[in-house]
């Protein structure tokens, strides 16, 4: 899959900022609330964050964002808050339609991920480097003070000196065990992604984040990874968050990245988790399965008629008048409202309730 692949919209935040997200893979739906550093146009070019995109759209159906001040969304005249971030996701599961979906958060965007108003509709949260709380959040000692607008202050630098050792400052802090081209790849994707201003006034809002009351509330199945060497976000913080989720699932990862890659033998680790995680049972209520064929439009019992069958989607588009795109997409949706994971499960539920024996001229 590529870039080629996705598609691109655009949502209206609640405060009339433009989202950019993107939507490709096929199956349940995955919303993910990735770091703010990527770009839905360059993300598929990125030796970084490539591999992490082909991971979450094997099996799903994958809906991503630029962050507002950020991508293809609104640069110009934003105010940047942690309750426009979580403003920014809602807008993009409302467009995307998504009834049910899994919901990826990394770093800050696992703290939104949290604060989530759709946490009914949440099947399986995922938190990779998830904090609680940042570095400022609450009676900052002075030492903590200076180490942020110290951090600060070198991006700044880097962004505009001349100096490598400057512009090596943000890719060695985030993935300091990166090869030449993936740092170099990561530090040329921030300077595409967002404006120098822009980029300082997104980490001051983190620097002040506390979601420490709000992280306790959720309630969905829920896995918490966390590299045990980011110089990033400690990883206290994530044992933190897996000890205020009831029931979550803790992996510590052999890592010294922010972002992991794909060459690192934590990599393996981590999909496996996924895997697990994912394969399991969502909880929700045993009659989950009936309700949800009760919300399936008529054109998707149609659809779900023919699956049922055995047919492919484009014998399906060739019965029900439409092109294979579109019955393919109208298998994902059936999926994503079924529950299931594959196609198989979809024909096994659609059979339980008496579906594939009507036959459609």
């Amino acid at each position: 899959m590529s870039h080629s692949a996705q598609q691109i919209r655009f949502c209206t935040s609640r405060d009339g900022a433009r989202i950019a997200y993107a939507t490709c893979g096929a199956g349940p739906p995955l919303v993910f609330a990735a770091h703010w550093l990527h770009h839905l146009k360059f993300d598929w070019d990125s030796p970084v964050w490539r591999p992490w995109l082909s991971l979450l759209s094997r099996r799903h159906t994958l809906i991503r964002y630029d962050w507002r001040g950020c991508g293809l969304s609104d640069r110009e005249g934003i105010e940047f808050s942690f309750e426009k971030y979580v403003d920014d996701l809602e807008a993009v599961i409302a467009a995307s339609e998504a009834r049910r979906f899994v919901l990826f958060g990394i770093a800050g965007g696992a703290a939104v991920a949290c604060a989530v108003r759709h946490a009914d509709q949440v099947s399986h949260l995922i938190l990779y480097e998830c904090q609680s709380q940042g570095l400022l959040a609450r009676n900052p000692t002075r030492a903590q003070l200076e180490e942020a607008e110290t951090r600060l202050k070198a991006i700044e630098l880097g962004w505009s000196s001349k100096i490598p050792a400057f512009g090596q400052f943000f890719p060695m802090l985030h993935i300091p065990d990166a090869t030449p081209e993936q740092a170099r790849a990561y530090k040329d994707l921030l300077r595409r992604t967002t404006s120098q201003t822009n980029t300082i006034s997104l980490m001051r809002t983190f620097h002040r984040l506390d979601v420490r009351e709000i992280v306790p509330k959720v309630r969905c199945p829920t896995l918490v990874l966390h590299s045990r060497e980011n110089a990033i976000i400690p990883f206290e913080e994530g044992r933190l968050v897996a000890g205020l989720i009831p029931g979550a699932r803790f992996v510590p990862l052999e890592s010294r990245n922010h972002v992991l890659l794909d060459t690192e033998p934590a990599w393996p680790q981590f999909v496996e988790a996924l895997d697990d995680f994912l394969s399991a049972p969502s909880a929700v209520p045993d009659h989950a399965g009936e309700l949800a064929l009760d919300e399936l439009t008529a054109r998707e019992h149609e659809v779900l008629e023919l699956i049922a069958q055995g047919l492919d989607n484009s014998t399906i588009g060739t019965r029900l008048g439409m092109s294979k795109r579109t019955a393919r997409n109208h298998v994902s949706m059936i999926l994503a409202k079924l529950e299931v994971k594959s196609r198989a499960q979809a024909i096994v539920r659609a059979r339980e309730a008496g579906l594939g024996r009507k036959t459609f001229r």
